[in-house]
């Protein structure tokens, strides 16, 4: 017999519609609904345990109410340990009590797994007849669905959201078509890069989509989904495009011109061969270049459109039916890509037809391979790089003292590339200076736009000066007895990271991944290009990304909560994360993946107890067993101690984290009973209280991997002290590195020379004893 499982927000309206059906059918049905009997909310651990009691060997159908039933629902499918039962689990869309009482008399008469699926799907159709309304959807072979979706992305549909769109549709048995009913434009198929990419999609454009075939109600779902998360796309952090010079990478550079001009190749006056010899060579040059840029998909999403663009089918015809008309796959492969650059040329939008650079870096890339070049190593250059444009395939590998460009603007992605990489870098400086002779020497500076050509001693020694400050700010901070101590840096925004590593941070000790979540739930690939973008602005640099915190005072505006008397002490950090565990569990994919890429902590936020850590840690590791590649060998797991208790008995943390990072703001709060954002008690709210510092030290006691993230790190008379207590990790805002490096460096780390401090009576007395 098919087994039957509930799964809904209500425990109480679940135990009513499992009554109602058994009713019409004696039929086993399992029951995985609510937090307990009187929490809404759902557990994708219970869901798989109904799962598991409910089969019988002849499947299972699951029916959800709404909203994130339906995510949980799907993460229990991943948690089954067994394949096999994973297998005959049907989620089933259909409408909950009338759905349940068809399916449950469905297979209490012997139905297969499908035919109870269709007949709780049919359940509305009586209801329907009733008061005269269409019947409900026709079988999903038989229809066809269309819907209208708004593009809210900045720079509507470039190459990062056209990419995500392209492989959604592509991942339906369905024909998926696009127009742009904004400005008129014809049908497209929506699988195809090239083809999206010329609805000149922008903000606020009304896109409509149609779909045919057995998934096309699905999958015209999925877009709009898609479009509702704004394509999954990050948040915006590039400057708009600008006319002439413009700085977009900061720092100072200092050495000889070294131009860089592309040759573009020639194509050759041949005799092409017959055209399936011409088009197996093509192919050859594409899978060559496919493996390439899957070699630098790490260093942006950008080369994700780029690999989607050698898979297009509708260029891919356009370039077989030159080969078959009897061009060479050189000159076919040419005229179509020109072909399609000169498309997005003609789009109004500068920002979009900017990308006709991305599509003629592709081409070339391909004749390149084509006319038997092969791809050199990139070798560094002794100097300052002088170009008229670089291709993000050049920029994601270069090595150079800084970078001058004619061309190109702050959003190109070349643009981009070199800003992530930390190199100092102005574009759009014209012709002019590319008339700059090889080995001219050159200062710039790539914060302010400065650029001098020959400089005289004077200005070189300047320029310098500012290079040896910004050495110094980089150095490692080391106490005055030869202790280091690692400063990093409070980020928020991919802007954050570019400020601070600009101000020597030595990793990211904060990552507020909140930024992601606060408007719409971002998928899984819309996260990890957001942990990698951030990644790359730091240089690789250790990456420590909080868990969501959110609940209580910061909640979310799309899932459903309970009012509460005081949501500081409410359900927010890990207490939100583990009563959405579909949310947390996407999110510990995110981290696992970019977590192969560079270093990477996780850390929990708002840790109680020690069973919190425990269920977060079983998540993660479901999570690497969902990446299926083993676990990270870089990546941490940490918890923040902003609660006094934790403080008290962090001991009994210390076995299953690898670092304890002690958010001062919420425990002084909390220790002081005084709410941070009360101007009021701010003579409270001050962390050299003697309490507080005990707190501090008994963390520091049970653990030698102890960070303060909160804004007491960045107070520099307290420096010494919590140094001095055995924090070994600072984070504060960015600009405030080098200041809080240079505190560190008159500190020391002899917890004796501070422990009299602790028994004095209030914050005050401590400082005055520090001076």
């Amino acid at each position: 017999m098919v087994g039957l499982v509930v799964v809904s927000h209500s425990h109480a309206l679940a135990r009513a519609a499992v009554a109602l059906a058994t009713e019409m059918a004696a039929v086993p049905i399992e029951v995985a609904a609510g937090l307990d009997e009187d929490t809404f909310g759902t557990d994708a651990t219970a869901i798989a345990s109904a799962v598991t009691a409910a089969d019988r060997g002849d499947g299972v159908v699951l029916l959800m109410d709404l909203g994130s039933a339906v995510l949980s629902a799907e993460l229990a499918l991943e948690l089954l340990p067994d394949e096999a039962l994973r297998d005959r689990v049907l989620l089933c869309p259909a409408p909950l009590v009338e759905g349940l009482v068809a399916a449950a008399v469905a297979a209490a008469g012997g139905a297969a797994r499908d035919e109870v699926a269709a007949e709780a799907l049919d359940a509305l159709a009586g209801k329907q007849s009733h008061f005269g309304t269409p019947p409900g959807p026709e079988p999903q072979s038989r229809r066809e669905a269309d819907a209208v979706l708004t593009v809210t992305n900045p720079h509507g549909l470039h190459a990062r959201p056209a990419a995500r769109l392209v492989t959604v549709a592509r991942s339906f048995d369905a024909g998926v078509e696009l127009r742009n009913r904004t400005t008129g434009s014809p049908w497209v198929p929506a699988a195809s890069l090239s083809r999206v990419a010329t609805l000149g999609a922008l903000r606020g454009h009304e896109i409509e989509v149609r779909a045919s075939g057995p998934q096309a109600r699905p999958a015209v779902e999925a877009v709009l989904a898609l479009a509702a998360r704004a394509f999954d796309d990050a948040p915006e952090s590039e400057a708009p495009p600008a006319a002439g010079a413009v700085p977009i990478s900061p720092g100072i550079a200092v050495g000889p011109a070294r131009r860089h001009d592309r040759v573009r190749s020639e194509l050759p006056d041949v005799r092409p061969g017959a055209a399936g010899e011409e088009w197996c060579r093509l192919e050859a040059a594409l899978a060559t270049v496919r493996q390439q840029l899957t070699g630098l998909r790490a260093a942006s999403p950008v080369f994700d459109a780029h690999l989607l663009l050698l898979e297009d089918a509708d260029l891919l015809a356009d370039v077989r039916a030159r080969v078959d008309d009897g061009a060479g796959a050189p000159r076919a492969w040419a005229a179509a890509m020109e072909r399609l650059a000169g498309e997005f040329a003609a789009l109004p939008d500068a920002y979009l037809n900017g990308r006709a650079a991305d599509v003629r870096a592709v081409a070339d890339q391909v004749l390149h391979v084509l006319l038997g070049g092969t791809e050199p190593a990139p070798a560094p250059v002794d100097g300052i790089l002088i170009a008229a444009d670089l291709t993000p395939a050049e920029a994601a590998t270069l090595d150079a003292a800084g970078v001058l460009l004619a061309g190109g603007s702050p959003t190109s992605h070349a643009a981009i590339l070199v800003r992530g990489r930390g190199i100092p870098a102005i574009v759009g400086l014209g012709p002019a200076v590319l008339e700059i002779p090889d080995g001219q020497p050159l200062a710039f500076d790539g914060g302010s736009g400065e650029i001098v050509v020959e400089p005289s001693d004077a200005v070189l020694e300047s320029f310098r000066r500012r290079v040896r400050r910004r050495v110094v700010t980089f150095e490692e901070a080391v106490t005055r007895d030869g202790v280091s101590i690692v400063v990093g840096a409070n980020l928020g925004s991919v802007a954050d990271a570019r400020a601070a590593a600009a101000n020597g941070a030595d990793l990211a000790g904060l990552v507020r991944t909140e930024f992601l979540f606060l408007d719409a739930r971002p998928g899984v690939d819309a996260q990890e290009a957001a942990y990698r973008e951030i990644g790359n602005a730091l240089g690789g640099r250790r990456v420590t990304l909080r868990t969501l915190d959110v609940g209580g005072d910061k909640p979310l505006p799309y899932l459903p909560r309970a009012a509460e008397a005081n949501p500081f002490l409410g359900v927010r950090g890990i207490r939100h994360s583990l009563a959405h565990p579909e949310l947390l569990a996407d999110q510990l994919l995110a981290i696992v993946r970019v977590a192969r890429e560079f270093p990477v902590s996780v850390m929990f936020p708002m840790v109680s107890a020690v069973d919190e850590v425990i269920r977060a840690r079983a998540l993660l590791d479901a999570a690497i067993a969902r990446d299926g590649r083993g676990g990270p060998a870089g990546l941490r797991v940490g918890i923040m101690v902003e609660v006094p208790a934790v403080a008290l008995k962090a001991a009994a943390f210390a076995p299953y984290v690898d670092f304890l990072s002690i958010g001062t703001n919420d425990l002084i709060q909390y220790a002081m009973a005084a709410e941070r954002g009360n101007p009021a008690l701010t003579p409270l709210a001050d962390g050299c209280d003697p309490g507080v510092l005990r707190l501090v030290d008994a963390v520091c006691r049970a653990s030698r991997n102890v960070a303060v993230c909160g804004e007491l790190a960045a107070d520099e008379r307290a420096v010494p002290l919590l140094t001095a207590l055995g924090v070994r990790e600072l984070s504060v805002s960015p600009l405030l590195i080098p200041a809080v490096k240079e505190a560190v460096r008159g500190a020391g780390t002899d917890r004796n020379a501070v422990l009299d401090l602790l028994d004095l009576p209030d914050a005050a007395a401590v400082r005055r004893a520090l001076g």
